[in-house]
Parts: structure tokens; sequence; C-alpha cells
């Protein structure tokens, strides 16, 4: 298992949901702290030079865990079920050159809030253009050996596929070994009955977890049972990412560090049973 921190450029929108932003700064203060990556939060893959972000991955010993996609749902309300087909079609160009960029860098791309809601629409009517949006991006991304994972969302985000028991039906309707999940704690313990038997329950469908306190603070801020989160992903076998998507309260920096200093002890317990088992 490894830990990652959400990241985005000086220039991201206000609501970007990361820790740190400036990507040279944030990816050597990520190193400096102990973290395995940087989770890249992207409106548009052009942010990115491909050649000096290798540079600088290289140069401090970390990897890129995942390319996230908030920022595309917030510019403009761009949606991969919009009724408009003309900014569907934007919203599905815009994800293809992101997964042209993972498949050098994380070869992994989430689907958060970017994949619309229901609204006053019919339900099967949005899933099935869902469906049909996610089948064709899996066959463009399979080809570049990059897997697209769904974050569930809580109720009160949206009102798509708010439960990891509702993502994993989806994930069948879709029926691509490259479309998986990517559980957030903090939207499960709002949504979902339980958090670590859960995430134990559907661990096949699952290739990525978001962290967070119950507040939305670093892990060890709030009420969570972080212990009983990793027990079950243990007994479960799982050795993908933890990546921290929470708020940079106090500051970043602060931030940033409490969740290192209580994460990454876990982590490395963790691992030393996990190659026991």
């Amino acid at each position: 298992m490894k830990l990652s921190v959400a990241i985005a450029g000086e220039h991201a929108l206000p609501s970007a949901f990361v820790v740190f932003r400036g990507f040279e700064k944030s990816i050597q203060k990520a190193a400096e702290l102990g973290f395995n990556g940087v989770e890249l939060a992207l409106r548009r893959a052009e942010e990115i030079n491909p050649s000096y972000l290798r540079s600088m991955l290289d140069v401090h010993g970390i990897e890129v865990s995942c390319i996230s996609t908030g920022q595309v749902y917030a510019d403009g309300g761009l949606r991969l079920t919009h009724e408009n087909i003309e900014k569907r079609n934007e919203t599905v160009r815009i994800f293809k050159e992101l997964i042209d960029l993972a498949a050098e860098f994380g070869q992994i791309v989430n689907i958060g809030r970017v994949r619309g809601s229901i609204g006053n629409k019919p339900r099967g009517e949005v899933e099935a253009l869902f469906v049909d949006v996610a089948q064709g991006l899996c066959t463009y991304a399979l080809k570049r050996d990059v897997t697209l994972i769904l974050e569930p969302v809580n109720r009160y985000e949206i009102d798509f596929i708010v439960s990891v028991k509702e993502g994993v039906a989806l994930m069948k309707k879709i029926g691509m070994p490259n479309m998986m999940l990517m559980p957030d704690v903090f939207h499960m313990n709002i949504e979902d009955v339980t958090i670590g038997p859960e995430l134990a329950k559907h661990i096949d469908h699952i290739k990525y977890i978001h962290i967070a306190d119950s507040n939305r603070l670093a892990p060890g801020q709030g009420h969570l049972d972080f212990k009983n989160i990793l027990d079950n992903l243990l007994q479960a076998g799982y050795d993908g990412w933890l990546s921290l998507e929470i708020l940079p309260d106090p500051d970043p920096d602060t931030a940033a560090r409490q969740a290192a200093d209580f994460v990454l002890p876990l982590i490395k317990e963790y691992n030393a049973l996990l190659e026991r088992k």
C-alpha cells in the first residue's frame, strides 16, 4: 500500500479540492513528508509539460498516483452525461487527452461529479447514457493500459451513485475490465452502513481509495476508525493507493504533516503484515 496527496497547479480553480498548489513545490513537499505519490487535479491535460513533470518526479523519487477530474466538472459544468451533445463530446475529448497523459503517468483517471446528475430526468436514461459513454472511454483507455475509476459521492453533492453498493451495480452494467471504483471514506461515512467491511466486501471492484477523516480534515483529526478500515483492507489483501483528499486546514503544510504523521506509520505496519500473509 502507498500514500498519495492531491495537488494542483498554481492557477487551478479556487474550488480545486487539493492540499498543495503549484506542481514543482507540491511534489517537493510531498516527497519530503514521505508520501509515495501525488494525485494531479487537472482541468486539461495541457496544464502539464510531460517532460518537465517526469524530471520533477525523478528528482524527488515520487510517482503520480492518479489524475483526478473534479476541475473538469467545475469548469463550466462539463459532464459526461450532459444533455447538450456538443458539451458532452467536449467532455469526452478532454477525458481522452487526460487518458493519454495518464498512460505516461499513473495509468488511472478518476470520474467524480463530472459523470453528471439525474435531477428531474429519468434515472434510467441518465444511467444508460453514462454506461454508453463509459464503455467508449474504457475502450479507448484499454489500448493505453489506463483504468477509469468511478468515485461514489454523497447525496449532498450529487444524486447519481452515492454509495459503494450503487457503484458496484453500475460497474457490472458497464462490464469493462478497466472500469473500477474509487471509494472515499468521507463519503462512505455518510452513505454506507459500514466503511471497512464494505470495502473488504467489494474489494474486487476497488482500484483506489480516497481518505479523509469524518470532518474532511487529516486522518486522526476526526472520529473515523482508520485501524478498523485498514484491518478490513488487510484481510481483503488490498495493495493499492490511499490518497489524501482533505481540507488544507489549518494550513496546507500543517494538514499534510498531520496526515503523514498519522497515516504513514499505519501503512508501514500494514505493509509488514501484508508481506506475511
